[in-house]
């Protein structure tokens, strides 16, 4: 993680005219954004190469029940996640709330407790996986930060982005959570025989993490409207 901000460091002040005029919180959240954008796009790809593509979790697997299958690669994706949310959530709670409120110390301590549950169990990886797949719309909201920092509110990309953001949310943290929990629905009799924290983790983590995104898509809707108002 470390490594990964310091190269962020490294290539803005190289690439980034803007950077070097920002304060110095504004360029520890540029530095920081940097980390959770290839965070996102590694986890992202990963969850969905497990929830769509490959055979770990499908229903033609008979050997055992979906909840307890894992594998090698599985487990330490989630162990990166784990090791993000961890650094992630020491930076918000050193510079607070300069890097986020409240709803993002929530999000990341339910995030990382599930995450690391499903390490260190096995259990549910699946469902773990269908919840990461959220991250795909972290790289939108960054690009959005970065555009917003460097002045081009007013600029095409910016317009662009946010209809992306909208769509890609959409999808990824409104849709993608009723599919979970159908899927949940389906396989309850497997469910059922999760350990109790496992079984507790699998409907109240997602459950809280969606009502959040209600939350942040009503937002999202609310500036993007507010966006397209004043370009007519």
């Amino acid at each position: 993680m470390l490594m990964a901000y310091d190269l962020t460091q490294l290539i803005s002040s190289f690439y980034i005219k803007t950077y070097p005029g920002l304060t110095k919180i504004q360029r520890v959240e540029w530095n920081n954004r940097g980390i959770s954008t290839i965070h996102a796009i590694f986890v992202s790809a990963l969850s969905l190469y497990f929830v769509f593509w490959s055979d770990l979790f499908s229903d033609r697997q008979l050997a055992n029940l979906v909840v307890f299958r894992s594998s090698a690669l599985s487990t330490f994706g989630l162990g990166v996640s784990v090791g993000y949310f961890l650094s992630d959530l020491g930076m918000i709670l050193w510079l607070y709330p300069s890097l986020g409120g409240i709803e993002y110390v929530i999000h990341h301590s339910f995030s990382g407790i599930a995450v690391a549950y499903s390490m260190f169990t096995g259990e549910a990886q699946l469902y773990t996986y269908m919840i990461l797949i959220s991250e795909v719309t972290t790289p939108e909201i960054n690009m959005r930060w970065y555009l917003h920092t460097a002045g081009m509110k007013r600029s095409g990309a910016y317009l662009i982005n946010g209809v992306v953001i909208f769509f890609v949310w959409l999808i990824a943290r409104v849709l993608l959570f009723g599919y979970m929990f159908y899927h949940v629905y389906l396989h309850y009799n497997q469910v059922i025989k999760m350990h109790t924290f496992g079984y507790v983790l699998v409907f109240g983590v997602p459950s809280v993490l969606a009502t959040m995104n209600l939350m942040w898509f009503g937002k999202i809707i609310k500036g993007l409207v507010k966006t397209l108002a004043k370009r007519q």
